[in-house]
C-alpha cells in the first residue's frame, strides 16, 4: 500500500496515468460515435435490390436510388427506398408502383424517403 501511495506522489507517474486514462476515453468515444458509421456503410446489396435500384434510376425525376428489401423466412415483408431527385408526389408514386410490382407486395409495405 505504501509503494502505491508513493507511486501516486510522483508527479511523472500521475501525468502518465492521466494520459493513459485520456487515451482510453478517446478510444471509447471513437468506438461509440464513429465505428458505427463504417458498419452501416458496409452493407452489401442483394441482386434484387441492385436490379430495383437500377430500374428506379431510369425513371424521370429520380437521379439515384438505394433499395433495402426486408425479408422474414425467405418472404419479402417490406421495402425501404431512399432516393435523390425531385421531391414530388409523382416521383414517389412511380417509386411505389415500380417497387411494389417488382416485389409483389402491397404499396403500404414500401417506405420512400428523399435523401
Amino acid at each position: 500500500m505504501k509503494s502505491l501511495r508513493k507511486l501516486f506522489e510522483n508527479r511523472t507517474a500521475r501525468i502518465i496515468l492521466v494520459c493513459v486514462l485520456a487515451l482510453v476515453l478517446l478510444i471509447a468515444i471513437y468506438e461509440v460515435f464513429f465505428a458505427s458509421e463504417s458498419t452501416a456503410s458496409s452493407y452489401d446489396e442483394t441482386e434484387a435490390e441492385a436490379r430495383i435500384s437500377t430500374m428506379l434510376e431510369r425513371v424521370e425525376g429520380i437521379d439515384e436510388a438505394s433499395v433495402m428489401i426486408v425479408e422474414e423466412e425467405g418472404v419479402t415483408v417490406s421495402c425501404i427506398v431512399v432516393y435523390r431527385g425531385e421531391d414530388s408526389i409523382l416521383s414517389r408514386m412511380r417509386i411505389l408502383d415500380i417497387t411494389s410490382s417488382a416485389l409483389s407486395i402491397p404499396k403500404e409495405k414500401v417506405q420512400v424517403y428523399l435523401s
